[in-house]
């Protein structure tokens, strides 16, 4: 059994510096008059991109392995979350967003299946309580967006 573990330091107020076995810090901040700067994402953002990074490292090399040529990628996460506390996610929509030519319907659908129901496992930590839905798009090279 693996076993990870994470340590939390305070940097001021609520805002947090942690790191994991990797030793690659992260910030973290509130919104909220406890104290919160907003400085950082707060814990349960980085949920959505926990969740967005394990399937899209997963799609992605997927796709490699089946030689789809990706010109570009993203992907775009929305959270629901309930208004009294715990302000629990109730609800995540996942939407993969490809860019390049010639890229298979088949190939995408495939691969974002084995992400969903096979390899991401904050997606299975997070389903048995989390209704989490998906779709994809898959757009010319053309379209390729820039980071704003």
């Amino acid at each position: 059994m693996a076993v990870k573990k994470a340590v939390l330091m305070q940097v001021q107020g609520i805002t947090l510096a942690g790191k994991s076995d990797s030793n690659h810090w992260v910030m973290m901040d509130g919104r909220d008059p406890s104290g919160a700067e907003g400085a950082a994402s707060s814990p349960k953002e980085l949920l959505l991109i926990a969740l967005g990074g394990c399937t899209s490292m997963d799609v992605i090399a997927i796709l490699r392995k089946k030689r789809v040529r990706l010109e570009g990628y993203e992907l775009h996460l929305t959270g629901t979350a309930r208004d009294e506390h715990p302000q629990v996610f109730t609800e995540i929509h996942v939407e993969y967003v490809f860019y390049g030519d010639g890229i298979q319907e088949a190939d995408v659908e495939h691969a974002i299946g084995l992400s969903v129901n096979k390899y991401c496992s904050v997606s299975a930590m997070l389903s048995p309580t989390v209704k989490i839905t998906h779709s994809h798009v898959i757009k010319p090279s053309a379209e390729i967006s820039t980071p704003a």
